[in-house]
């Protein structure tokens, strides 16, 4: 398996190919995103619950998610995909020009399964034509693409209407649920912080009054703390948790087991 850090994506159209390799990761999704699984698998984690995609179908990802990510390549092929980032910019020059609103806010998953729609393909085999022309590293062309897919979404799922022109930004939550659901997710206090309605000082101080510690001492117990779970009840090894428990390598987890408990997480493989 590969891993990696959060990466945090552009506004844009972004084309995925990985070499007969298995990949997982994590990744902070800034803004609402159209993908299409052109070949291979994927299945996104919000920390609630898995989002399967595979072959052929269409997925929106909601903005402002926190996700962990497993990319599949078929057997003796290539993992595929694309995908369109839908700024916040664009919206809301898309809902000024058609006159367009968000209705009440409601609840909305982290990530819509879209299934297959026969428009969306043909706006998906243009894009993919077009970037063989090299037609997608022109930004006022990009542009144009972006708003064909506003277009095509709109027209063939009006619900998603509430939901791409939410301009708010995250109200205040509940910090202790959030983080309690969060804490394996490897990101920044500042991000965390965003993600929770709150500037990074009274994050801070939320977060000790609740938790009665500063947050990176937690975060580094509470990670570990599971760690110790994994490989003493589920039989887990030091190679299969590290990455889903927020430490960036193998390296970095067994120093900071180490330092907590003692000993070395192989002792207790």
């Amino acid at each position: 398996m590969e891993g990696g850090k959060i990466k945090e994506t552009i506004p844009g159209i972004t084309y995925s190919c990985y070499h007969n390799v298995n990949k997982d990761g994590e990744q902070f999704v800034p803004e609402h995103t159209l993908s299409f699984q052109i070949d291979g698998s994927l299945i996104l984690d919000d920390g609630q619950r898995e989002y399967p995609s595979a072959k052929g179908s269409f997925r929106f990802i909601r903005r402002n998610q926190l996700l962990k990510f497993m990319k599949y390549p078929p057997v003796d092929g290539q993992f595929k995909s694309i995908s369109i980032y839908l700024d916040q910019q664009s919206l809301k020059d898309f809902s000024l020009l058609h006159g367009i609103q968000a209705g009440e806010a409601t609840h909305n998953p982290a990530v819509w399964d879209l299934g297959k729609s026969h428009s969306l393909e043909i706006y998906i085999q243009s894009l993919l034509a077009y970037g063989e022309a090299g037609y997608l590293g022109d930004i006022e062309f990009v542009k144009v693409k972006i708003n064909e897919g506003i277009l095509l979404l709109l027209q063939s799922y009006p619900g998603l209407k509430d939901v791409l022109f939410d301009f708010s930004d995250p109200f205040k939550i509940d910090l202790e649920a959030f983080m309690m659901q969060n804490y394996h997710f490897n990101v920044n206090l500042d991000r965390f912080a965003y993600l929770t309605g709150r500037s990074l000082a009274t994050f801070k101080r939320d977060f000790s009054k609740i938790f009665h510690s500063p947050p990176r001492k937690w975060l580094q117990q509470k990670r570990l703390e599971e760690a110790y779970y994994l490989l003493t009840k589920k039989g887990k090894s030091s190679s299969d948790i590290y990455l889903d428990l927020g430490f960036e390598d193998l390296t970095h987890f067994s120093h900071a087991f180490k330092k907590y408990y003692g000993y070395s997480p192989k002792n207790i493989q």
